[in-house]
């Protein structure tokens, strides 16, 4: 990427929440320096728990519930787009994975991103949704569907990191808590499930202050094992990932 040049960076998930969960604050310092991230979800969340004002709702209704809540994170983190296939929430793994593959594509080829963001084989905690959309995304672009995909990442989860790999990129989102919980608070309906995860949202929990991405493919090379300073890094480039002194450098 030359000097000054604005990417779109895709990040593909399977529902409402899973960006705001995983990578928030990378989506916002991308959009803060410019560049455009876009974000694909393969379901509309209708199967998710529901609490709150979602308690009594149908699956449509809890379905477009969704939605709006999405658009309210995304107006938060600044996501440019973000589009659903609306494929059945809780069931990717029996809608086959061509349908799958082939919306991820579609998707890809009308935003042309250069650098694409997904879960890890594992779905970082096995849920069978996000196990489906780790395997389309890599299908699409490692097979060859994506010409304008040149790096793949998968967020690292702990499965990864036992199987010793390391994170790629670090993103520190004590700066950003504010906004990262503020976006997390916008999916309403998904209260209970935040709660578990990141407790009360007043402070940035130590546990989950790292939001770490592992670079799973670059131009046809599986796994290349280097850290950076960003997601947008030129290929072959080495440098130090910064852990403890703030964010990374979009």
């Amino acid at each position: 990427m030359e000097k000054g040049e604005k990417e779109t960076v895709a990040f593909v998930f399977a529902h409402p929440d899973d960006e705001s969960f995983s990578s928030s604050c990378l989506i916002r310092q991308l959009r803060a320096a410019g560049h455009r991230p876009v974000l694909l979800l393969a379901t509309r969340g209708d199967a998710g728990q529901k609490n709150g004002y979602a308690v009594h709702a149908t699956r449509e209704e809890l379905a477009a519930i969704r939605e709006k809540e999405m658009e309210r994170a995304a107006a938060v983190l600044g996501l440019v787009a973000v589009e659903h296939l609306g494929l059945p929430d809780g069931k990717l793994q029996e809608v086959g994975q061509e349908r799958l593959v082939d919306g991820i594509v579609a998707f890809i080829e009308r935003h042309r991103p250069r650098v694409v963001v997904t879960f890890p084989e594992d779905g970082m905690n096995f849920h069978p949704d996000h196990v489906a959309v780790s395997l389309a995304v890599t299908r699409a672009v490692v097979g060859g569907s994506c010409p304008s995909v040149e790096k793949l990442y998968y967020v690292l989860s702990d499965a990864l990191r036992a199987s010793g790999r390391k994170a790629s990129v670090v993103v520190d989102t004590k700066p950003d808590w504010e906004a990262k919980a503020e976006a997390l608070r916008a999916h309403e309906s998904q209260r209970l499930a935040v709660l578990r995860h990141f407790g009360s949202l007043d402070v940035c929990p130590e546990h989950r202050r790292y939001e770490s991405f592992v670079l799973r493919w670059e131009r046809g090379t599986d796994w290349p094992d280097r850290a950076e300073t960003s997601l947008l890094d030129a290929s072959g480039g080495i440098a130090e990932v910064r852990r403890r002194c703030g964010t990374t450098k979009i």
